[in-house]
């Protein structure tokens, strides 16, 4: 085996699609096992990646009048068995905290699942008048869950990164409009950063946030046909305001319960970019989620002062242009070396500068994407190569469009979905509503609805009775 086999990604994206996944997060350096059964070290790149996502969303989230702020991760197993269904429907995979060195504690401390108790705890102590409101608080936190399923990187651990919004209001009608606003900024950072197509809607009463009214979603279908749920935005009523007396009194001083929402995001979304965009080569980054959007090597083997003089110059002009640069003038491996490393690592483009370019006023710049190389112009190459980056974050939706579309068909009858199920990708279907029709698709073909249309469907596929709602099924991760 040679050197570039043995370091580059040696299972097929259409061969062993899980190992090949496993690879580029192994080996693109995002990511390594823990010592800890079920968790992850995040390594700098995959981190830069992540904050590259949050302040993608910390934009969005400030326009909307949401802050950000701290939580602690222990919860007392007083506050969690407040709302009980909620609680129960967390219970399996929560981590209990039972000692503080040799010493019980006493009541159990949970490591945070998620933070609806406590927080609800702290603001009923917040809340008190119509002026306290609207609330709205977002938290960029880990969170704990003993996951006894299979684990994956990025995609189901014990423990993982992600943000969870608590917003709390006067009304019904603004609350609702607080979680349709949320999933729309999910929608938009998806498509518009990661380059990643959704489909949106409602959930399923079944599949719905445990002690919430109802669960809004965005669903993503994987190439390997799996659906992989991208981002959450709850509507919790009063669900959660009248056991922890989350109450405000009005103008007219009447006191009345709150209505609030949550949404979340988590780091599966890196796990959705790694599957969508990568290649046998490895990573594919799109360039509104690269922390290196254009890597510059230079080609030393001659007139060195004047080619690093080139590059330094190149580099400090689409720095000013607001484009993420770096220049690899690593002295301890040849170019051919850091070409392979930087494709491997997904950086969207690559320049490549050496005497006999700058003597005839030329670079070459190689698109990750698309693996083409091209030859410009040293004159103007920060606003081309802007414009390149500008082309390839639009050229991936595209691309990623089209693979969703091959993936996702209409199913008339039962047999057609279960047939389509086992074949794998998004499956729309009409169902009557009816849970025990829900349980059976789920018993026979492993797939859940992911989300409900608004439009109303004929008979369903089940069962035969009318006004069925389209339904969309898949099996997930």
């Amino acid at each position: 085996m040679s050197k570039k086999e043995h370091i580059g990604i040696t299972e097929s994206k259409s061969g062993n699609f899980s190992e090949w996944y496993t690879q580029i997060v192994l080996k693109a350096r995002l990511a390594d096992y823990a010592p800890v059964k079920g968790m992850i070290v995040l390594r700098p790149d995959g981190y830069a990646i992540w904050e590259t996502l949050r302040a993608a969303l910390d934009k969005k989230f400030a326009q909307e009048g949401v802050s950000n702020a701290f939580l602690p991760v222990l919860i007392p197993e007083s506050l969690l068995v407040r709302e009980k269904a909620h609680f129960e429907g967390f219970n399996p995979e929560v981590y209990w905290v039972t000692h503080s060195g040799d010493t019980p504690i006493g009541d159990r401390l949970a490591l945070r699942p998620t933070s609806e108790t406590v927080l609800y705890h702290m603001y009923s102590k917040w809340v008190k008048s119509w002026r306290d409101l609207p609330l709205k608080l977002n938290f960029w936190n880990t969170a704990l869950r003993a996951e006894i399923k299979s684990t994956k990187p990025f995609l189901r651990t014990s423990e993982f990164l992600w943000q969870e919004g608590h917003t709390v209001h006067e009304s019904r009608q603004e609350a609702e409009s607080q979680v349709e606003k949320m999933l729309d900024i999910y929608r938009e950072v998806t498509e518009q950063y990661l380059a990643i197509p959704v489909q949106y809607g409602k959930k399923s009463a079944k599949e719905q946030f445990v002690g919430g009214e109802y669960t809004l979603t965005i669903e993503s279908i994987m190439p390997d046909g799996r659906a992989l749920q991208m981002g959450t935005s709850h509507m919790l009523g009063q669900n959660f305001a009248k056991p922890f007396s989350v109450k405000y009194a009005d103008s007219n001083n009447v006191e009345h319960y709150a209505w609030q929402t949550s949404w979340g995001v988590s780091w599966r979304l890196l796990g959705a970019m790694i599957m969508v965009h990568g290649d046998d080569h490895g990573l594919v980054l799109p360039p509104k989620m690269a922390h290196i959007q254009v890597v510059i090597v230079p080609i030393l083997f001659a007139d060195t002062d004047t080619v690093m003089k080139a590059v330094q110059s190149l580099a400090e002009s689409l720095s000013g242009m607001g484009v993420r640069v770096h220049v690899d003038a690593r002295e301890n491996v040849s170019p051919g070396f850091k070409f392979n490393d930087w494709e491997l690592r997904g950086v969207p483009l690559r320049v490549e500068m050496g005497p006999r370019d700058i003597k005839a006023g030329t670079m070459v710049v190689a698109r990750r994407d698309t693996l083409s190389k091209d030859t410009i112009q040293i004159d103007g190459a920060p606003d081309m190569i802007q414009q390149m980056l500008r082309t390839m974050q639009d050229d991936m939706l595209e691309k990623a469009k089209e693979q969703a579309s091959k993936l996702t068909g209409e199913a008339s009858d039962y047999m057609a979905l279960k047939e389509g199920i086992r074949a794998g990708g998004f499956w729309w279907a009409d169902w009557c509503g009816k849970e025990l029709c829900e349980d059976t698709i789920k018993e026979e073909t492993g797939a859940d609805i992911r989300l409900l249309s608004p439009k109303t469907g004929g008979t369903c596929v089940v069962c035969q009775s009318g006004n069925s709602t389209r339904a969309l099924f898949a099996r997930g991760y």
